[in-house]
Formats: structure tokens, C-alpha cells, sequence
């Protein structure tokens, strides 16, 4: 039986990467050892991490003047790493709250500085993304921060908010490289890799140079952006073998047509299954607004808890899994990510059909 993993993190890799790294799992390239026992500081892994930030930038349409670093922490090390690093005792940081994760960003920068709220859709139940009139910008904020993707509500954000001249800040961890975007209109993105880029252990970082040049210098060594993108992100040992992962996946992706590819993929995907929950009479219920919908991650509810749980039991028999919405907020969430086929989507949309007939 076909499995499909809609889970939302640690999520669903391509498989044709999967099967090239379980072929070079044993042997590297003729090394006679595998890339988890090869040392960071070797030419063949050198060339690894040389090739993952060229073909990351490349996707992006990005040359000289950013970088990208590979870390550890998740996103979550990064809603304090960015304050720490350019929200000085006298600056302000403007936080755009759509969902849980953006929260918790800003709750993190609240603990090292000053940080306000410019635009929260709390009182909707973050259903949405907020109307360009509902943004109040402080004046001359040291960055702007926002969450593109809401994996646990099922938004996201379908154009670059404007923001003047202050650094927009952007966490891409679960909608990164799914489609094109204007990346040199932020001045920092980071994206843990566990949903669109490869496996847990590794967040990647890009940041425009010139803004890190204005970051606190005073900070211990590895709090330092500086620090990585000075080494390479060869300072300590990386997370090597995801970095790795992360290279063949950005292959995959060129492979598919790019960031354009990528997005007519998701957007079929997504249009299969929102086309379902729409014509269902009511019987599914999407949270987003249409407008504000996810291309990641579909959330919808069901009549009943007690039918929300036998659908997940069901389509698990079915080789459906990872369909149980976050413990927070219950339901059904069908994640989506680049790796998911549209054989995929259209498996749980007849499986959907099917189940509203026989419950409904």
C-alpha cells in the first residue's frame, strides 16, 4: 500500500532523494565511507556546503551581498538570534502576528528589547492575513518580522507586506522555496528544514550582508551571524548530513522547473483539496479565509471531535497519515509541501468524497 505523509514536520521528502542518499549512504562518491562519518573540514564535504548555498541563492535569484548560513536551533533559536543581533537598548521591532509560531517570535524578542505588535488577527481566531490598513509601522523600526506560513491555523501571507525601508525579517520554515518570491526585498530569512528543505537538524539562514555588518558585535561568538558566514558555517560542526540532504533537495527543485515549477505544482495540489472541502455543503469547513488560504497546509474542521477523530483513524487504514491537527487546535491538517505528488492530494480528496457520503 501507497503511504502518503501529510505530516507537518518532520515532513515528507522527495523520493528520488531519498533513494540517491540511501545509494551513497555506505560509500560518498567512491570515499568508501558515508557522508555521516565524513569529516566537515574534507574537500568532499567543502564542496557540499559550497554547492547548497550557490543553488540556494540561485533558486532565490540572488547573488553577491547575501549569504546563507547553515545552523542548528530551528526557527525557534532564531526568534532570539535576531533580536539579539539587531535590536539594540534603544531600538523597536515591529511584530505582525498571524498565528502561534509568529507569537512566540515575538514574545522571544519582547525578553531582549522592545518589541510591538503592528498588526494581530488574535480576535479572528487567525483565520487570516491582516489588510495592509491594519499595519501600524513603527517609524523607524530596526526590522519588521513576520511568519509567511501558518502551519498550525492554515494561512499565509500571498504578497510581500510593504515596509518602506526598514528590514523586513521573514520565518519561511514551512512555505520556503515553494513558489517564487521577491527574496531581495527582505533582509533576513531563515527556515527550519524539516518541512520543505530536508531533514530536522538544520535551519538555514540567509541574511543580506550589509545588514549583518550592523549587527551587535558585543554578542558571544556563536550568536553571531557574523560568525557563521565568516567560517562558512564551518565555525563548529554542522549538522553535515542534512546539509547534504538539503543539497540534493535544491537539485530536486531545479529539477522540477524551479521556484515557478514549484508553485504550479502546490497550487494544483491545493486547489484538489480546497475544491473538495468547498463542494462537501458544509460538511468540511476550512478555517482560512479564501484569501488567506495555505498552498502548505490545509486545516479544516468536520461536524463532530468524535467524527474529526474517526477520519483520522480511517484514512490512516487507508495509507493516509499525519492528518490530526495540531494539539492546540484539534481538527484535520493536511500538510502539503513540495515533496507531497498530486497523487497525494488526489487521494485524500477521493478518500474526503467518499467519507462525506457514507457520514454525512
Amino acid at each position: 500500500m501507497t503511504v502518503y505523509n501529510f505530516n507537518a514536520g518532520p515532513a515528507i521528502l522527495p523520493a528520488a532523494v531519498l533513494e540517491q542518499a540511501q545509494n551513497e549512504l555506505r560509500d560518498y562518491k567512491g570515499t568508501g565511507i558515508s557522508i555521516l562519518e565524513t569529516s566537515h573540514r574534507s574537500k568532499e564535504y567543502e564542496a557540499i556546503n559550497s554547492s547548497a548555498e550557490q543553488r540556494f541563492k540561485q533558486l532565490l535569484g540572488l547573488g553577491d551581498g547575501y549569504r546563507v548560513l547553515f545552523m542548528q536551533g530551528g526557527a525557534s533559536s532564531q526568534f532570539a538570534f535576531v533580536p539579539l543581533n539587531f535590536l539594540g537598548p534603544n531600538a523597536v521591532a515591529d511584530y505582525i502576528l498571524t498565528g502561534t509560531w509568529s507569537v512566540k517570535a515575538h514574545a522571544e524578542a519582547a525578553k531582549i528589547g522592545s518589541a510591538t505588535i503592528a498588526a494581530s488577527t488574535k480576535a479572528d481566531n487567525f483565520n487570516r492575513i491582516p489588510r495592509g490598513d491594519e499595519v501600524t509601522l513603527s517609524p523607524d523600526a530596526a526590522y519588521v518580522h513576520i511568519t509567511t506560513n501558518n502551519t498550525i491555523f492554515g494561512t499565509q501571507w500571498h504578497t510581500t507586506p510593504a515596509v518602506g525601508d526598514r528590514p523586513l525579517v521573514a520565518d519561511m520554515s514551512s512555505d520556503i522555496l515553494s513558489r517564487p518570491l521577491p527574496a531581495d526585498k527582505y533582509a533576513l530569512i531563515y527556515a527550519g528544514a524539516q518541512k520543505n528543505l530536508g531533514p530536522a537538524g538544520l535551519t538555514v539562514v540567509l541574511i543580506r550582508e550589509d545588514w549583518m555588518a550592523q549587527a551587535n558585535p558585543e554578542l558571544p561568538t556563536m550568536f553571531k551571524y557574523a560568525t557563521y558566514a565568516a567560517n562558512n558555517s564551518l565555525y563548529n560542526t554542522p549538522p553535515a548530513y542534512a546539509v547534504y540532504m538539503l543539497d540534493l533537495v535544491l537539485q530536486w527543485i531545479e529539477g522540477q522547473g524551479g521556484l515557478e515549477g514549484m508553485a504550479k505544482h502546490n497550487e494544483r495540489k491545493a486547489g484538489i483539496i480546497y475544491s473538495t472541502i468547498d463542494e462537501s455543503q458544509g460538511f468540511y469547513r476550512g478555517h482560512a479565509l479564501p484569501d488567506s488560504r495555505s498552498l502548505m497546509n490545509i486545516t479544516f474542521r468536520l461536524p463532530t471531535p468524535e467524527l474529526e477523530q474517526q477520519f483520522v483513524a480511517d484514512a490512516k487504514q487507508q495509507g493516509m497519515i499525519g492528518l490530526k491537527g495540531h494539539r492546540s487546535v484539534g481538527g484535520i491538517r493536511a500538510s502539503v509541501y513540495n515533496a507531497m505528488p498530486i497523487a497525494g492530494a488526489e487521494a485524500l480528496a477521493s478518500f474526503m468524497r467518499d467519507w462525506a457520503a457514507q457520514h454525512g
